[in-house]
């Protein structure tokens, strides 16, 4: 899967959140100041040649929604920065973070156990 830019990511972040929209609804839900419609439309473009959003015709206008979910995307974007930056290890990227954030081995513990209450 390939890696979103900021400016994609954001659009899907959008999409992710309200499931299906026209590029009008995308740019009332994205920050000051706000793009053109003509570049939203055009990243959301990109997006569908990427694989990552669909679309639906309403008469000339078209309705898009993602066709990746929101986990999805993070698993494998996840996947990766650990390769890349952690040599593959997630316990090196725990060990980093853990080191950086100061986060003690009990919140550690503790945020594993919530992790595991999550899980089916």
């Amino acid at each position: 899967m390939k890696e979103l830019t900021k400016a994609e990511e954001e659009i899907m972040q959008v999409l992710w959140e309200l499931d299906s929209v026209f590029v009008k609804d995308i740019i009332t839900q994205l920050p000051e100041p706000k793009p053109a419609y003509n570049t939203v439309s055009t990243i959301v473009r990109i997006l569908q040649q990427k694989g990552f959003v669909g679309h639906e015709i309403h008469g000339k206008s078209h309705k898009y929604y993602p066709l990746i979910s929101k986990e999805a995307y993070t698993k494998s974007f996840m996947k990766g920065f650990v390769k890349r930056y952690f040599s593959g290890s997630y316990q090196q990227m725990v060990s980093f973070f853990t080191k950086e954030d100061k986060l003690s081995l009990n919140e550690l513990e503790q945020l594993l156990n919530e992790l595991k209450a999550k899980k089916p």
